[in-house]
């Protein structure tokens, strides 16, 4: 008579407990697993292709900065830097991470 009919139903567990907390874990797991495929995934393969483009910059290349600059390498400073022509006699050094794409290729690299 002091025992409510919840508390007697709880007292018997199933012994199944381990599959109980693999059911639930299971949905956030997929989750992950689908958010890395559809978003890291890929983001990852453009960084690589932005930092692959910046890296091939060479001179006579057409180029559009992330302001939206666009002018053309004259010269390649360092690995950090390039000298781009932006007007008639007006150049300007940049810093090649800053570069958003590549829009014509210039000259061949010399041997």
């Amino acid at each position: 008579m002091f025992i409510t009919p919840a508390f007697a139903q709880a007292a018997g567990s199933s012994p199944g407990g381990a599959t109980d907390i693999l059911v639930q874990v299971a949905p956030f797991a997929l989750i992950i697993i689908i958010m890395y495929f559809l978003i890291m995934r890929p983001q990852q393969k453009r960084a690589r292709a932005q930092a692959d483009m910046i890296r091939s910059v060479r001179r006579g290349d057409t180029i559009v900065m992330n302001g939206g600059m666009i002018g053309k390498v004259v010269r390649v400073v360092d690995d950090n830097e390039v000298e781009m022509e932006i007007a008639p006699n007006v150049k300007i050094r940049v810093v090649r991470s800053m570069i958003s794409d590549v829009r014509a290729k210039g000259e061949p690299v010399k041997d």
